[in-house]
């Protein structure tokens, strides 16, 4: 009797274990059961062979710390960005409430922009300030959004909505998060991007010049001058239009474009060219406080 009593109570061991181990899959397959009945007739055998051959494959059940740390180990030790973005997105796949989840979004956005993957690192980093707003990693996730925007800026001889875009984008880690570290980064970089606004306009600007378009070529050193005056660009900018005004025949703006110039970049190669210019037309630089040019730099205190 006592060994037909240990046998039974070892078979009920080996019942548990083996609920324990199906059960869970016992549950899953009793779900789809429900589906397969109700979509029978319908052509949906080969989907439910699918949904139970991928079972095995789907749930790995690997701690979310442990999916982690081997992101982590394929990014800094084996460079393997791709496949540690995998285990960051793995993590957020199957503990998507977790601490390691949000840790794993910011993780797979960084590892997507340091492979060059910028489209996959801008959606991550935006889904993790939309989720995590008020983390103190808000503001780097915000950073990587634009700096992914800032490394496609084109040449000045293509279209420059990819550099608008990103000016707007490290606007808004300065406006957002204007005491981060990463304000002072974007401000840098803005400040880039709008040196190459500046360069795309003195190409057209220098185009028209060549055309004897002057009116056309004017309006373009204007932006530059009342745009982009903090850029490198602007020198040359006051120079070409001490010369278009000169050609035309106003030359009371070709004395003011030359006397700004020379107050503001006394030693520019620039101011040079312009006051020789000037004074081959029988005058000297002068500025006419009523000019345009002149309340330009006065608006920001270069004047």
């Amino acid at each position: 009797m006592l060994a037909k009593r240990m046998a039974l109570g070892l078979n009920a061991m080996m019942d548990c274990v083996a609920s324990d181990r199906l059960g869970r899959k016992l549950r899953l397959i009793a779900g789809l059961a429900v589906l397969a009945t109700t979509l029978s007739g319908c052509g949906t055998g080969a989907l439910w062979d699918k949904f139970l051959a991928k079972d095995e494959n789907t749930f790995s059940d690997q701690p979310a710390d442990k999916l982690y740390n081997e992101g982590l180990f394929l990014m800094n030790n084996n460079h393997d960005l791709k496949a540690a973005t995998k285990k960051f997105d793995e993590v957020d796949r199957e503990h998507p409430y977790s601490e390691w989840a949000r840790k794993s979004l910011l993780m797979s956005a960084y590892a997507s922009y340091q492979a060059g993957d910028y489209d996959t690192c801008i959606g991550s980093a935006s889904r993790y300030v939309t989720l995590h707003p008020g983390s103190p990693d808000a503001a780097y996730a915000q950073y990587l959004i634009a700096a992914s925007n800032y490394d496609q800026i084109p040449d000045i001889s293509r279209d420059q909505a990819r550099t608008e875009k990103a000016m707007a984008s490290l606007e808004e880690v300065i406006r957002k998060y204007p005491t981060s570290e990463y304000a002072g980064q974007a401000k840098k970089k803005l400040e880039g991007a709008r040196d190459q606004l500046a360069g795309k306009e003195m190409a057209i600007g220098r185009y028209y010049m060549e055309r004897r378009d002057y009116t056309g070529a004017i309006n373009r050193f204007k932006t530059v001058v009342t745009r982009y005056q903090t850029t490198r660009h602007v020198e040359e900018a006051l120079a070409r239009l001490t010369e278009a005004y000169m050609a035309i025949g106003i030359v009371a703006e070709a004395q003011t474009a030359a006397a700004v110039l020379g107050h503001n970049f006394p030693d520019s190669r620039w101011y040079k060219d312009a006051y020789k210019l000037v004074k081959s037309g029988g005058v000297e630089p002068s500025e006419n406080q009523g000019s345009w040019i002149s309340k330009a730099f006065k608006k920001i205190g270069l004047g």
